[in-house]
Order: C-alpha cells, then structure tokens, then sequence
C-alpha cells in the first residue's frame, strides 16, 4: 500500500516535469524561430541597401511635388502607397535580383565584406524578392491607367538588368542606359498626381542623371567584374574615361533641366563639379562612392523645397 501510494504521489512529479520540460523545449524553440525572423528581416534590410533608399523613393517625392498644384494633392492614398513601396520593397527586390544572380561574381568583391551582403542561396531572400515584386500590383488600383506603362518599364528594367535572358549590367553601355529605371518611379508618381506624364525633356534629364549615377558607382567594381570576366560601361572606359563619361552626362542631365528652369539646371552642375573635385583631388572613388547618397539627399530637398515653396506661396 505504502508503494501504492508512493506510485500514486510520483505521478503528478512525473507530468510535472514532463510538462516543464515540453514548456522549456517550446519556448526555445519560440524564442529560436523569433531570433531567426530577426536575423532574416536584418539580413533583408541590409540587403535592400539603405543608404540607397532615397534613389528610388527620392524621385517619387520630386515627382509629387513638382506635379501638385496645391498641399492636399501631396498625400493621397496614391502618393503614400508609392512612397512606402518604392521606399522599402522596392529596394529589397532590385537589390535582391542583383544579388541572386550575382552570386559568383561577389564571392571577390570587398563590399560585400562589410557594408553590403553576400548572397548564399538562401531560399528565403528568393521568397522574398519575389513577393515584393510581386507586390508592385497592389499600386495598380491607386493610380491611373496613364501610369501603368511606367511602373511596368520600371519593373522589366529592375529584372532585367540582373536576369537572364537580357542582363543588361553585362552589356557595355546598355547597363548604363538601362539604369533609367531610377527615374521611373518618379515619372509614374508624377503621373499619379497630375494625370499625364511630365514634359519629355524632364524624362530625358532624369534618365541621364541616373545614367551617370549608376555608371559612377560602378567604378569601385570595375576589378571585380574584369577578375569575373564581367564587362560594363566601366570596365571598358576604365576609370579616367568613366569620370568623363559621367561628367558629360551630368551636364548634358543639367542642360535639359534648364531647358525647363534654369534653376534646375543650375542644381544639377552640382554634379559634375563634385566629380570634378573627386578627379582632381585623387580621392578614393571607393570612400566617394559613398558620399552620394549625401550629395543627391541634398540636391533633391532643394529641389523639392523650391517647388513647395511655390505651392504653399509662403
């Protein structure tokens, strides 16, 4: 009986610790999936390239703005929505096709060491990459039809330009003309606003300028890509030739500008004046990579402060 009731009295401590133990295990495991969400959406923020944000999202603003007629046209449904995708998952799926199909190039490319990240076939970056570009169809019911044609060049032009068949980036010159998809969003949130798209002129400088950008920052990669046997408007120009092929398209980006307000075109020669200050001065084009993040923040919050200025007649 005495056994009978130590049988009787163990059990409880049995389930009991049966129970802690699955309680332990389960949240382990919680907290285990939960550092792995954190470590995946940190991996994915690093990849969409943050300091790069403003490249896609920057235009957008500068479209809206100059497109409005009046403060309540600024945030609409429309304009937030554009903003917020070209902001984040924009940026996710442009970086993320790059990085998927660049992954045997990037194996010896120093910025993958530290300031981005290095591919590895994980399937959850793929998964991701094409759900946000996938997610560019949520914009389709806020905008008019008149902006589809843009959102959906954009949208060829961020695949292609890494992906087969066509991978423009491998094509001298065609990688750099290619990159007019920067400009895109901005002319489609222009369109958004004002129902028709912007002056050509003002398309024609905006894709010269991104142009430029994109070649310049493909300086720093032009050993990487020769050592990968990857040839680019870089590559072939080699560095001194790409500074002045850059600095031509940054004037030619400030001449259409002035054609529809000099002051435009005057900001705009900020460009090929800091160029030319890199040039001259032998600073390292991998640290001035770096500062034009800075540089097109500032040319865009002037630009956009003098049309605001305009509309609220301040």
């Amino acid at each position: 009986m005495a056994t009978a009731d130590a049988d009787t009295e163990g059990e409880p401590d049995a389930e009991v610790d049966t129970a802690t133990d699955a309680a332990s295990h389960s949240a382990s495991d919680g907290a285990s999936e939960g550092g792995d969400l954190r470590a995946k959406a940190a991996y994915l923020f690093k990849l969409s390239r943050p300091r790069f944000w403003l490249y896609l999202a920057g235009p957008v603003v500068v479209g809206v703005t100059y497109a409005a007629s009046s403060p309540a046209e600024l945030f609409t449904p429309a304009t937030l929505a554009l903003f917020a995708y070209f902001l984040l998952p924009a940026n996710v799926y442009l970086y993320g096709v790059n990085d998927i199909f660049d992954q045997d190039v990037d194996e010896d490319n120093p910025k993958k060491d530290d300031r981005e990240v290095r591919f590895q076939g994980q399937r959850f970056v793929v998964a991701a990459v094409v759900l946000l570009g996938l997610g560019i169809a949520a914009l389709v019911p806020l905008l008019p039809a008149a902006a589809y044609p843009w959102l959906g060049a954009y949208l060829l032009l961020a695949t292609e330009y890494s992906a087969p068949p066509l991978r423009f980036k491998t094509t001298p010159f065609l990688d750099s003309v290619s990159n007019g998809l920067y400009v895109l969003p901005g002319v489609a949130a222009f369109t958004a606003v004002a129902g028709s798209a912007p002056p050509l002129v003002a398309v024609v400088g905006g894709w010269l300028w991104t142009m430029a950008m994109h070649t310049f920052s493909a300086i720093p990669d032009i050993e990487p890509d020769r050592e990968a046997g990857i040839d680019t408007t870089a590559t072939v120009l080699g560095q001194d030739r790409t500074y002045a092929y850059c600095g031509l398209l940054w004037v030619l980006a400030a001449a259409a500008f002035w054609v529809i307000d000099f002051r435009l075109g005057v900001a705009m020669l900020l460009y090929p004046a800091f160029l030319s200050a890199i040039a001259l001065s032998g600073v390292d084009v991998d640290r001035a990579y770096w500062w034009y993040p800075a540089l097109n923040t500032v040319v865009g919050a002037l630009l956009t402060m003098g049309k605001l200025w305009m509309i609220t007649d301040v």
